[in-house]
């Protein structure tokens, strides 16, 4: 490689291609990284307020970087999947949407990063309820680190439905791309703010994305079939894995009604 570009801040981010002897080295100074980068460059965070603006930023030459890239003049993210591999998940995990058609409300209440940025699952069964009295179909999406979450929401829904699987729980089933190309089928997404929410962006899917602990004027979903529901809550953002206060409250009060008419208008947006 001629060139690396070192997105994380991290010290030991730059390790790596300094190790590897990559003649252009390009980031931004982060932790004091002098020498392992060799075009290292201040971050002027009031003109680079979104993290992707910071990542495009470094594509640019150093001396034409510093006045920022406005969020507009930055193409959305756009992911295809192949559809032969798509139809074979789908026959694999939801075999019953290939012989009854239903709209598909795909659910990803998970988040990596620590449970401060989930939504609870009585709220995502809430809004399941009500979609599956519409007549759509349900399913759950995320890692296994998802699946205790995960498994409340559909035992929730589905005690509530007399026993009937109208929640399909694929938390912890599937592998990444197993889930991006039932993503790819799904009518729309709700979602934390998380890796998934983020292929659902670029999915080009209906999106609802709920921000509480972390802000969307940070990372917020590019795409124009999303809509942002933000806590009002004093102590947000506090970009903590876990609740500081121990109440949980940016979440806690963003309530299923909210989500539900955000959701609602962003499909009558995309005439669905």
């Amino acid at each position: 490689y001629t060139h690396a570009y070192v997105l994380p801040n991290s010290w030991k981010s730059a390790l790596i291609p300094w190790f590897a002897k990559i003649p252009k080295r390009i980031g931004w100074r982060g932790e004091a990284r002098w020498g392992l980068l060799n075009d290292c460059r201040k971050l002027l965070t009031d003109r680079f307020p979104y993290m992707v603006q910071r990542f495009v930023g470094l594509a640019e030459e150093k001396s034409g970087c510093s006045n920022g890239i406005p969020l507009e003049n930055i193409p959305c993210p756009s992911m295809e999947v192949n559809s032969v591999s798509a139809q074979q998940t789908l026959q694999k995990f939801l075999p019953q949407a290939t012989v009854e058609p239903k709209p598909l409300l795909a659910l990803c209440p998970g988040a990596e990063f620590g449970p401060s940025k989930q939504w609870p699952a009585a709220y995502y069964a809430t809004i399941a309820k009500q979609y599956i009295r519409s007549g759509w179909r349900v399913c759950i999406l995320g890692s296994a680190n998802d699946v205790p979450i995960a498994t409340e929401i559909a035992e929730n829904v589905n005690h509530a439905t007399e026993g009937q699987q109208h929640c399909l729980l694929l938390a912890g089933r599937t592998q990444l791309q197993e889930a991006i190309e039932l993503l790819s089928f799904s009518t729309a997404v709700v979602s934390n703010d998380s890796g998934l929410m983020h292929i659902a962006a670029a999915l080009g899917k209906p999106l609802v994305a709920v921000y509480g602990s972390t802000d969307p004027s940070f990372t917020p979903p590019l795409s124009k079939t999303a809509k942002i529901v933000e806590s009002s809550a004093d102590c947000h953002p506090c970009f903590k894995r876990v609740c500081p206060l121990k109440h949980h409250q940016c979440m806690q009060s963003i309530y299923p009604n909210q989500v539900a008419d955000a959701l609602q208008y962003i499909l009558a947006e995309v005439n669905i």
